[in-house]
């Protein structure tokens, strides 16, 4: 430091002094994440792949009060400040120009409590008093918010809020990915390194609480556990003979043929659901007594839901006869119910989009889309959304209340009972538990636009989910016999959302980009399509602005852009290579250095041994 000039020295000390100051931050911050101490007792009692399920869960949480902290601000916060007079602002309301009026009658679907159950079904349906609140899409038929000085542009924000959290959510979901893919990879590498730094170097030395360390124990032997059975099943795999594979190779065939029929016949039955639904519901729903009403409401809800809690069983009992390793099997279980849950979202979406857009009079070809059925379509679709998470949420605790706890308390009680006996404790079945959480996301995703304030209702529901499983998996469950790797868990439940994300960006697009906008409710109004509000917007820029922004958007920019994006993405795979073959040389020198030490010693000892001969 001395032969450094005082600039240097200063420099140098400021940089000490910030990442001092860094990790001081990040080891506070630790003590403040959310269930720290729960999530970390269950990694001890009942292994880390059960733990990173409760993580996942833990992220989902965050995640979503962030999207519903983008859209409040976004959307919520300045028309609240508006309608309660906190500042002087004012609402812009541009009349629709050469429209006709058909197109703006929207008549609300209940207009007072005639029976006592209607606050019930309105609760639960998102109909009635709900329809024209600040949860649906309807609420918000506004052009703008006038402040002192200049004037808010509602339905640009309430766009802007939609593509920032899809835009936020993937940058999340991509950087958690490719951490835990790191992570993946370093441990993928060599097994035999796996049992190294967990038997010599997997102890924390800071534990000094008697519990913690019980619990530590218990972790570092159901990981250890974990490695075991996957190199069990990697043995077995080697040792097949050519008959045996080809016995196991046809067998897989046919149950994947099994596996494609029961998603076709799903995926029938939901879309022949929505179709009667969505027929009887205007229809007959006036004269129905309180089942039949919320039968006619739910019905796609229950067909949804029906399928994806018999498909996993289904699948579940399938895979035992495909003999893969217990983390492929979870993988593969997770891939096959994940196109059975986020598809059949999809398939009720598409399919109330073709009923939307079905024209079978004038009036449809006048407004663009069924007005008669769907005078606010944008409200309908957040209506769906609504009523599958809070029947997904009605499902997980009646499931948990009326099943799980009957049957620990009946094997508990009646053992000797043979039937009992074989129904057995169950096991936190970690894949259809990702599955729930990952729909129910997805559907958030979907439903954000058409219901602004569904993000806070996922929120306060995962909130729910996790003191529910972890009661659950406390009181009920045992731990799984057949362990797997939860680094391996991690970066798949990710890229299971991930898929989720994607399915959910594709119906989301076409219905701002193809479906004409309702023109009796909503910010657009007065554009034909959502997205229309964007070139709109542009229109008012500069000319040399709108220059610019037309030639990034062009063939012109798009094509050499995607040249070079090429180009890098080949050097860095390159570049990857070169660095794998650089690390494969330096393990071949360790490997050599420790052969020649091992002969060296060898020598050494032979030496001394002859020496000692002599001398006697």
């Amino acid at each position: 430091m001395k032969y450094l000039s005082e600039w240097d020295q200063w420099k140098r000390y400021s940089s000490k002094s910030w990442k001092r100051f860094i990790e001081k931050a990040r080891e506070m911050a630790t003590h403040l994440e959310l269930w720290r101490e729960d999530i970390r007792s269950i990694e001890g009692k009942f292994g880390t792949g059960i733990q990173s399920y409760f993580s996942f869960l833990r992220f989902l949480v965050l995640l979503n009060l962030v999207i519903f902290l983008i859209i409040f601000m976004l959307v919520l916060l300045p028309v609240l400040l508006t309608r309660y007079k906190i500042t002087n602002s004012s609402f812009v309301l541009i009349p629709s120009k050469g429209m006709d009026i058909q197109c703006t009658v929207y008549p609300i679907s209940s207009s007072g409590l005639i029976y006592f159950y209607s606050y019930i079904i309105d609760l639960l349906s998102g109909t009635g008093f709900l329809e024209d609140t600040c949860l649906f899409y309807g609420h918000y038929t506004i052009d703008g918010v006038k402040f002192q000085n200049f004037i808010y542009d509602l339905p640009l924000a309430y766009l802007l809020s939609t593509v920032a959290y899809l835009a936020l959510s993937l940058l999340w979901i991509v950087k958690r990915s490719v951490e835990g893919f790191k992570i993946n990879l370093i441990r993928s590498e060599e097994h035999f390194q796996s049992y190294c730094n967990k038997i010599f170097a997997g102890w924390d030395f800071c534990i000094t609480n008697r519990s913690m360390a019980e619990l530590k124990h218990s972790s570092l032997r159901y990981e250890l556990r974990a490695d075991l059975e996957e190199e069990r099943i990697r043995q077995k795999i080697a040792e097949r003979t050519s008959e045996e594979t080809i016995r196991i190779y046809s067998l897989r065939l046919v149950l994947n043929c099994i596996v494609l029929a029961v998603l076709a016949a799903c995926f029938y039955a939901i879309y022949r659901a929505t179709i009667f639904s969505q027929e009887h519901m205007k229809k007959e729903i006036d004269r129905m007594v309180f089942g039949e009403n919320l039968l006619i409401l739910y019905l796609p809800s229950v067909v949804i839901t029906l399928a994806n809690f018999i498909t996993p069983t289904i699948f579940a009992k399938i895979i035992h006869y495909e003999d893969y390793s217990p983390g492929f099997e979870i993988r593969l279980t997770i891939l096959r119910c994940v196109f059975m849950r986020l598809a059949t979202i999809c398939v009720l979406v598409f399919t109330l989009g073709s009923k939307i857009t079905s024209c079978d009079n004038y009036s449809c070809e006048l407004c663009g889309y069924n007005q008669k059925l769907y005078p606010c379509w944008e409200t309908q679709v957040g209506q769906e959304m609504y009523k599958l998470m809070i029947f997904d949420l009605i499902i997980i605790l009646a499931v948990t209340l009326f099943v799980d706890f009957p049957r620990k308390i009946l094997v508990t009680y009646c053992s000797s009972w043979k039937l009992f006996q074989c129904w057995g404790q169950q096991e936190f079945a970690i894949p259809d538990n990702v599955l729930g959480i990952v729909y129910g996301q997805t559907i958030c995703w979907i439903g954000a636009f058409f219901s602004p304030l569904l993000p806070a209702i996922a929120t306060l529901k995962f909130i729910i989910i996790f003191y529910v499983k972890e009661i659950s998996l406390l009181y009920t469950c045992r731990p799984s016999p057949r362990q797997f790797r939860a680094s391996n868990s991690n970066f798949f439940f990710l890229l299971v959302l991930l898929i989720g994300l994607c399915l959910a960006i594709i119906p989301l697009t076409i219905s701002m980009a193809r479906i004409p906008s309702s023109k009796a409710c909503g910010p657009f109004t007065n554009f034909n399509t959502t997205w229309e509000v964007v070139p709109n917007t542009v229109g008012t820029f500069p000319s040399s602005l709108q220059s610019l922004v037309y030639g990034v958007m062009s063939e012109a920019f798009a094509v050499p852009f995607f040249m070079i994006i090429c180009l890098v993405m080949f050097y860095f795979i390159a570049l990857a290579g070169a660095h794998k073959r650089v690390v494969l040389q330096l393990r071949e020198q360790l490997s050599l250095e420790s052969r020649d030490k091992r002969y060296l010693i060898q020598k050494l000892t032979e030496a001394q041994r002859d020496m000692r001969n002599r001398l006697d």
